[in-house]
């Protein structure tokens, strides 16, 4: 009989929250389990993870294979790196009490770290919240006289002022049509 730590889904739909059992590998997912070691909800910001540790190292030992989420969770709460220095313990690299030891320290600064990221994901959380007033945009219609007078009063203000202007040769109706005579050619 294969046995397998995994995950255990309930909750409503698209609400997730799983039990951590540990179950026979033959058994479906939501069915039939051996024990119960642990809760996991993945919606909480942190996902907030509740374990046994002492069932999970006893199933570890006995032989149980963790899904690769359980795997993570384990190695996540420490209970992987306890069973490394346990195994340490058994081949006399170190005593039970130095293990312990290193446990102890490890699982001090891994709180101190979950905790610092805590902090800043609150902070990141409250400064999203901070309320900032945005000024209201009123939006005046433009009237079509307006949008007219300024097309036409623009090239007027381009234009140079009228002294400084060249002066221009009037322009009488004999002068004009011996001008269109003269850029016409005769006709033969």
């Amino acid at each position: 009989m294969a046995v397998k730590m995994r995950l255990q889904r309930h909750g409503s739909k698209k609400r997730p929250f799983y039990f951590i059992v540990v179950a026979d590998g033959r058994a479906p997912r939501d069915g039939k389990f051996i024990q119960k070691i642990g809760t996991y909800n993945p919606l909480t910001v942190p996902a907030t993870i509740q374990l046994d540790r002492q069932k999970a190292l006893e199933w570890l030992n006995k032989g149980a294979q963790p899904t690769d989420t359980v795997h993570r969770i384990l190695s996540f709460k420490g209970v992987l790196y306890l069973k490394h220095l346990l195994r340490g313990v058994k081949l006399g690299l170190f005593d039970d009490a130095t293990a312990m030891e290193k446990f102890q320290t490890w699982y001090a600064a891994h709180e101190t770290k979950i905790a610092s990221t805590n902090d800043t994901h609150k902070k990141a959380e409250a400064a999203k919240k901070v309320y900032v007033p945005v000024a209201k945009k009123v939006a005046e219609p433009i009237a079509v006289e307006e949008v007219a007078v300024e097309e036409v009063a623009a090239p007027v203000e381009e234009a140079a002022p009228v002294e400084e202007a060249a002066p221009v040769a009037e322009v009488t109706p004999e002068a004009s049509v011996e001008a269109s005579a003269e850029e016409t050619p005769a006709a033969e």
